[in-house]
This record gives structure tokens, C-alpha cells and sequence, in this order.
């Protein structure tokens, strides 16, 4: 799952399948992920598991939509990369989830965002840093409040 691009962690006081179903609940993001707006389930796997996901999301400098695909092929996590549009060049990202001692989980979360609009390339950084650091709290205070 090697994404280059910003990678940021957090420990999260419930079991690894715990942080990762709620992870998985996409169309529960607009509840508690910073700036996502909507997020429609496309195409599920014979497990139910999302395959291909739009989304509409408030990125600071403007609202974009994108659709993302779905990659499970891990042990302890799973990828996505989004579908180019007008809106993202390019997308990558990952979530790794991993157990402590404590019975907890360490949050891996890996992002690479090219955006298709002008947006200097320190301020994308920026984005990015802000981006995975809210999605981070924000699934840590989900995942401790329904575990």
C-alpha cells in the first residue's frame, strides 16, 4: 500500500475490526469526516464492501466531486484511487489498521491528492496534512463512541 504523499497516525482506544468497519461505513462519512458533503455507494462486492464511490466534498478553496474505486486486497486495511475527472488529476490513499497491546488499534492513513484546478503545490501539501489529520480525529471519535 505505498502511497507517497502525506501519512499521518493515530491510536484509537477499540479493536482493529471495530476501527475498520466503522472506516468502511462510507455513507456514514457526512456525519462525522470534515467537509464530506454526500457519498453515494456505486458498487458493492459479493461481501457488500464498497467498490465504487461518488463523492461530493468541501475542499476549503471549493466544492469537488469525485469517484473512488476500492482495493481490499490487504490484510489489515484497504486502498482506494479515484476515477480522473475535472475536478482530481490524481487520488491515492490507504488506511491501515493495526493492533496494540492494549487491545487498541494504530490508524495508518496515506494520502496523495493532484488536483485538476490551480492550487500551489505548498498549499496542496497543506490540504493534504489538514485533510488526513481531521479524518484521523474524526474516525478515532467515531470508532470510541459506538465501540
Amino acid at each position: 500500500m505505498a502511497v507517497e504523499g502525506t501519512v499521518q497516525s493515530i491510536e484509537v482506544s477499540a479493536e482493529p475490526q471495530h476501527v475498520y468497519d466503522v472506516a468502511l461505513d462510507l455513507e456514514a462519512y457526512p456525519d462525522w469526516a470534515s467537509g464530506v458533503k454526500s457519498v453515494t455507494i456505486l458498487e458493492e462486492d459479493e461481501h457488500g464492501r464498497p467498490l465504487k464511490v461518488d463523492f461530493d466534498v468541501d475542499v476549503m478553496v471549493k466544492e469537488i466531486s469525485y469517484t473512488l474505486v476500492y482495493d481490499f486486497d490487504y490484510d489489515n486495511g484497504f486502498a482506494w484511487s479515484a476515477i480522473p475527472n475535472d475536478d482530481i488529476r490524481s487520488l491515492e490513499g490507504h488506511y491501515e489498521f493495526n493492533a496494540l497491546d492494549d487491545g487498541g488499534t494504530d490508524v495508518v492513513y496515506a494520502l496523495k491528492v493532484d488536483p485538476a484546478f490551480s492550487f500551489p503545490g505548498f498549499l496542496r501539501k497543506q490540504a493534504e496534512k489538514q485533510i488526513v489529520g481531521a479524518a484521523l480525529r474524526g474516525l478515532k471519535n467515531r470508532a470510541e463512541a459506538t465501540s
